[in-house]
């Protein structure tokens, strides 16, 4: 019998490695993949699908898919400008990289996120901050935080600062000298999305994402077969995702031809759409070789 330590340390499974134990709030543990797509707003065609081990965080695989998806659709003389997704892929690193790739970030932030310290007031052009007396809190150092693996700011006051504060009981307990406090090194990325997020536009990217992503993730687990993978290995799980993306692209197609169009450029930039995200799902899901879609 396996020890009550080896059996907490083991989280896959012995005829299926790739599979792994996920844990969600509210849901059973058990072995599962992790399928991550990405869906056209306009016309709600999946441009994107892929299976990743279900141990992993959402943030971690946006930029893969990003880097992917871009590609193809470049191929095709195709750009996007907005990349809209739901909180679990939130972090300072994705908002970065979504500025650098020229691309306009619409994820709301975690709760836990904070500027700084509540009352302190933020000195961009000098990079410190000003406590509730006008005291300077300066930038001492970045550092990486180990639980978590994202670089952070150290903020540090000087302890003659906060000899005679009035506020010196309320602001550093019973046992700091000094106020000291950490930051997220990826703080303007944040806030520039958190402006986004939260003007208009930002809304209305939220309900687009509502009313287009989860239904069809939806439509994938109830009527496409993605509820049970019955395969073993993450490569045959590639497999049946993307089959089933492609019977949902090959119905959107067929019911959107059965329909007038308003306007032949449309019907034309759809039907392009269409058949390069159609063609590429298929040979990903025929060879092992294109799984990662570098073609």
């Amino acid at each position: 019998m396996p020890s009550s330590r080896f059996a907490r340390r083991r989280q896959d499974s012995p005829t299926d490695p790739d599979a792994r134990i996920s844990v969600k709030p509210g849901k059973a543990r058990k072995l599962n993949y992790l399928s991550q797509l990405s869906v056209d707003t306009a016309h709600h065609v999946i441009t994107d699908i892929r299976a990743y081990h279900a141990d992993g965080k959402d943030n971690q695989q946006l930029q893969d898919i990003v880097h992917r998806l871009q590609r193809r659709l470049w191929q095709q003389g195709m750009v996007f400008e907005n990349c809209v997704a739901d909180t679990g892929y939130s972090s300072g690193e994705n908002y970065a990289f979504l500025e650098t790739m020229g691309l306009k970030s619409f994820i709301p932030p975690h709760g836990t996120y904070k500027g700084g310290p509540d009352g302190f007031e933020y000195i961009g052009e000098h990079d410190r901050y000003l406590c509730p007396q006008g005291k300077v809190i300066p930038f001492t150092k970045m550092f990486k935080d180990y639980r978590t693996g994202t670089k952070k700011k150290e903020y540090r006051a000087r302890k003659h600062v906060c000899t005679d504060c009035p506020i010196r009981s309320t602001c550093l307990g019973k046992s700091a000298q000094e106020k000291k406090f950490s930051v997220t090194y990826y703080r303007e990325e944040y806030e520039r999305n958190n402006e986004r997020v939260n003007s208009p536009q930002g809304r209305y990217m939220k309900g687009k994402r509502q009313s287009t992503v989860e239904p069809v993730f939806g439509t994938l687990t109830q009527f496409m077969g993605m509820r049970k993978i019955n395969t073993i290995g993450l490569a045959q799980a590639n497999k049946v995702m993307h089959l089933s993306a492609i019977a949902y692209n090959l119905k959107k197609y067929l019911k959107f031809e059965r329909k007038r169009a308003e306007s032949g450029a449309g019907r034309l930039a759809l039907k392009a759409l269409a058949k390069s995200v159609l063609q590429n799902l298929f040979q990903a899901s025929m060879t092992h070789r294109n799984l990662d879609f570098r073609f």
